[in-house]
């Protein structure tokens, strides 16, 4: 039940044997104009990137720096929502305490 079920591969049916291939001779003749030239391969405009140990230790310094950037402004957030509740929740009982004295006096 717990054993994961894997599924078995499948047997070739039969002989399989590669495709023969057929070398045809030619024969070259004095004489005869040469074939058009091959274009080259077109060049790339984009540069390639390189990476060298001086770009990686600089990838992963902007990537942590990322990190710790991302993580502060979080933090932070997180934290400002905390203190504005901890005030509502002050100010709550203050007024509750304050409604509570006034009718007392009542």
């Amino acid at each position: 039940m717990f054993r994961p079920k894997l599924p078995t591969m499948p047997q070739p049916t039969g002989i399989v044997t590669p495709p023969a291939v057929v070398v045809e001779p030619t024969t070259i003749t004095p004489g005869t104009p040469p074939s058009a030239p091959i274009a080259p391969a077109p060049v790339s405009s984009r540069p390639t990137v390189q990476l060298t140990p001086g770009t990686a230790l600089a990838l992963v310094g902007g990537g942590t720096a990322v990190v710790l950037v991302v993580g502060a402004v979080l933090v932070s957030m997180l934290l400002a929502v905390a203190v504005t509740a901890a005030s509502v929740a002050v100010c709550a009982v203050v007024l509750r305490s304050l409604l509570a004295s006034d009718a007392k006096r009542r």
